[in-house]
């Protein structure tokens, strides 16, 4: 199902938000690496929110994960106070892994092998 225009303005209100709240809470950099919101999904009754994170050069993605859900209560207030003007309620918020990012890097590195294994034989 498409997404409408106005999950479309939610979400892309929320992730701007979140990405100032992540900033100011000390959320950007955690385990000696990245954390960023890569997108925002809105349900279509705008009650829920699904918030994917990339994470770059963590050590340990569940343990930022479970870091980030238990500040969850603390995001969601900072939200509430920034958004209350736009939203008649605050969608609920879910984090989850998005691991698209290594999986480009995994495919990159299957590519390379393959061109590293074809380039003798060629010659």
């Amino acid at each position: 199902m498409e997404e409408g225009k106005r999950q479309r303005q939610v979400a892309g209100a929320l992730q701007e938000e979140l990405n100032d709240i992540f900033r100011r809470l000390g959320l950007g950099m955690i385990d000696g690496g990245m954390v960023s919101i890569s997108s925002v999904k809105v349900t279509p009754d705008l009650l829920e929110a699904r918030i994917y994170l990339s994470l770059f050069q963590v050590k340990e993605p569940a343990g930022v994960m479970k870091i980030i859900e238990a500040r969850a209560w603390e995001i969601k207030k900072e939200l509430a106070d920034r958004v209350k003007h736009q939203l008649r309620r605050i969608p609920v918020l879910h984090f989850y892994l998005d691991d698209t990012l290594d999986y480009v890097f995994k495919m990159e590195e299957i590519f390379k092998k393959i061109g590293d294994e074809k380039a003798p034989d060629s010659e």
